[in-house]
């Protein structure tokens, strides 16, 4: 089978020749020429940074891949890429210039505009040299992406809903989410800790910065939501950095979480011109977490003067009331001790008057109790007279009695005293008989053995 060149040959070439084979040198060479013809001015393009490796020493150049993803006219999607340099020179005056205008370093995810020529080289093909970025594209784009958030936001009614919650007045169990390492979590510790106020700090640790602070975030959210009765508000902080290290605080769901939240959420996250989106959905923003500290320790300082101003009101009323009160006692007092006066002299003449009625009354029947006593007292003489006399006779009654029944007992005594008497000696005598039969009984028989 003859190889398959081309079939039809070209004009003014034999057909019956073989086609002449070109080096891929060459090939690429004549690519490089049309290239370079065709395009050889410069050109502006709309494309997202899929990859960035930054210069790492002075002198190195920045590479970039960029993409386009854009949708066809049968609706399919086609994704565009190449390859781009930063040549160092260019690098060294493009980068700042960017930053200074948007605020962010050059990254990843990145939507920009720049003027690109179009370079190819046999060995490393297709590559675009970039000569300019108009950072106002970009500026454009991020302001954009942030009104669509905050569209979003207030069309779910979370742009505003912190701001209904109420802040208690003494807010001193604090729920902190920052990095622990942080130099403004430091610096709010400290500032509270100068304070005269007592407060209790739980911090939840989190990253501060990067692609995964606003789910690490959101994570301590969740944390601190499971126990939020132990807490009086949640404080986000962090310290100083670029504009880059706040576009994390831009994310929808991390502001949507912070509008959510059923506590007051108060910010510090170490800005000093521009406002993230989750300062605006927070129940109140505060330039660095000092400020916070400053905040809190004021609102305790202002309460703590509030009562000091109402506890002197207070005072003040009280003496003026205790005042009126002695002023009032002290009339009540005049008042009372004048008709306690007329009311007693009233009685005084209403007793004399009485005096005066009764005194007569009084003697009658004095003189009526003196007859009285005159009668009961002669009875009384007569009834002790009678009484007298009849205990005198039974007095006598019973001396007879008793007389007789002491000779009757004195009788009896003397004879048992004489009956025991003639006992006591009769049984002497029975001992002494008794006595002189053992004496002659040993006499005898003393004589019976001599």
């Amino acid at each position: 089978m003859p190889p398959l060149y081309n079939r039809r040959p070209e004009p003014g070439l034999s057909a019956s020749l073989p086609p002449v084979a070109l080096p891929l040198a060459e090939l690429l060479l004549r690519v490089k020429q049309s290239l370079s013809e065709r395009f050889a001015d410069s050109y502006w393009v709309v494309a997202e940074i899929a990859d960035l490796t930054l210069p790492r020493f002075d002198g190195a150049h920045c590479y970039l891949t960029l993409t386009d993803q854009h949708q066809t006219s049968r609706g399919a999607q086609m994704k565009a890429q190449a390859r781009a340099t930063i040549w160092s020179q260019r690098y060294q005056q493009l980068a700042p210039v960017f930053e200074e205008h948007t605020g962010q370093e050059l990254r990843p995810g990145l939507k920009i505009m720049l003027r690109v020529q179009v370079k190819f080289h046999e060995q490393y093909g297709l590559s675009l040299d970039v000569v300019a970025i108009d950072p106002t594209y970009t500026v454009g784009e991020l302001a954009r992406q942030r009104l669509e958030t905050l569209r979003k936001l207030t069309e779910k009614g979370l742009l505003d809903r912190q701001r209904a919650l109420p802040l208690p007045l003494a807010p001193q169990r604090l729920a902190i989410i920052s990095s622990p390492t942080a130099a403004g979590f430091q610096d709010f510790v400290r500032q509270l800790e100068e304070s005269v106020y007592a407060f209790s700090l739980a911090l939840f640790p989190a990253s501060m910065q990067g692609d995964d602070s606003p789910g690490s975030i959101r994570a301590a959210l969740d944390a601190i939501r499971g126990q939020r009765q132990h807490f009086d508000a949640v404080v986000i902080i962090r310290g100083g950095g670029s504009k880059t290290d706040l576009l994390a605080f831009d994310d929808y769901g991390l502001a949507a979480a912070i509008g959510a939240f059923p506590l007051p959420v108060l910010t510090g996250i170490g800005h000093d011109r521009d406002e993230a989106v989750v300062d605006l959905t927070a129940h109140l923003a505060l330039k660095t977490p000092t400020a916070v500290a400053a905040f809190l320790a004021d609102r305790l300082a202002r309460l703590d003067a509030v009562f000091d101003g109402y506890a002197g009101r207070v005072r003040e009323l009280t003496m003026q009331q205790v005042q009126d009160a002695a002023g009032h006692l002290d009339q009540l007092s005049h008042q009372t001790h004048q008709a306690a006066q007329a009311r007693l002299e009233d009685h005084h003449n209403a007793l004399r008057q009485r005096v005066r009625t009764t005194a007569p009354l009084a003697r009658a029947r004095l003189r009526q109790q003196e007859t009285q006593l005159s009668q009961q007292r002669y009875a009384l003489q007569r009834a002790a007279h009678h009484a007298a006399t009849g205990q005198q006779r039974r007095l006598v009654s019973l001396g007879i009695t008793l007389a007789r029944r002491f000779r009757h007992l004195h009788r009896r005594r003397r004879e048992q005293l004489l009956h025991r008497r003639y006992q006591l000696q009769l049984a002497a005598e029975r001992l002494l008989h008794r006595a002189e039969i053992r004496l002659l009984e040993m006499a005898s028989n003393k004589v019976v053995k001599q």
